[in-house]
């Protein structure tokens, strides 16, 4: 690409590989609890009737399953940051469900 990388930090972090149905897994990620979902019985309601219709919609969909790696690392603040890689159909050549994880983040011009 040509751009020249200005900065870059590296994060230590673990993480763990599960083997999920990936159409469930994104159909769920896009549902979002607020805390005033929680606030009283009629949002709350209404929040778990949005996470069905998610759950029904991806369970039509047809089922594929996929392997994840759900990694966990600690900002420069000590924020704990959560994220998900799909790592494919087939299993990962790990020998344990637990892993270390190194995070690269690259800050630079365009």
């Amino acid at each position: 690409m040509g751009d020249e990388v200005k900065y870059t930090l590296s994060f230590e972090g673990y993480g763990e590989v599960e083997r999920v149905l990936l159409n469930i897994a994104r159909g769920l990620a896009e549902v979002r609890l607020t805390p005033q979902n929680l606030s009283d019985p009629v949002s709350f309601q209404i929040a778990i009737s949005r996470m069905y219709d998610a759950l029904m919609k991806s369970v039509e969909g047809g089922s594929k399953y996929s392997y994840i790696a759900k990694v966990r690392f600690r900002d420069s603040l000590g924020n704990e940051i959560s994220m998900a890689i799909d790592l494919g159909e087939e299993p990962p050549p790990f020998m344990n469900k637990n892993v270390k994880a190194r995070i690269t983040v690259e800050l630079y011009e365009e």
